[in-house]
């Protein structure tokens, strides 16, 4: 499922709330309520088996709620719908993000080349401060 997670249909699991946005709007600005914001509920998400549940917790728990609740928000445009849309993709943005696997770290060794140049330069470094000493 992490490959298809932006085929898989989550509208069912989203509640939307709306509130008025800062910014553009012209005359609407103090009238309409254009910000929106898609309520997941994690915890009772069916969607998601328990695995990628944890993986998003880790990843994503400082937009996550005590309660278990995902957030995510849009204010940029000016309609409640476009809004509504940017929210959405910021949503399977998110959990593409979240249960994207990192790859493990396999650590590694200077090379011999390396090694023998970073020695060369301290050589170097050290002949100039003595040369420096001389000098005065």
């Amino acid at each position: 499922m992490r490959n298809n997670i932006r085929q898989t249909d989550f509208s069912a699991e989203w509640n939307f709330r709306t509130s008025r946005s800062g910014g553009k709007g012209g005359q609407n600005v103090n009238k309409v309520e254009t910000r929106v914001s898609l309520l997941f509920d994690l915890e009772n998400s069916s969607l998601l088996d328990d695995e990628q549940k944890n993986l998003i917790r880790e990843k994503l728990n400082s937009r996550i709620s005590s309660e278990g609740i995902l957030q995510v928000t849009a204010e940029e445009a000016r309609t409640q719908m476009q809004n509504k849309e940017i929210a959405i993709t910021k949503f399977y943005d998110l959990l593409a993000f979240a249960l994207k696997v990192d790859k493990k770290r396999r650590p590694t060794k200077p090379t011999k080349a390396s090694k023998e140049k970073r020695l060369k330069d301290k050589k170097l470094h050290g002949e100039r401060k003595a040369n420096r000493r001389l000098e005065e």
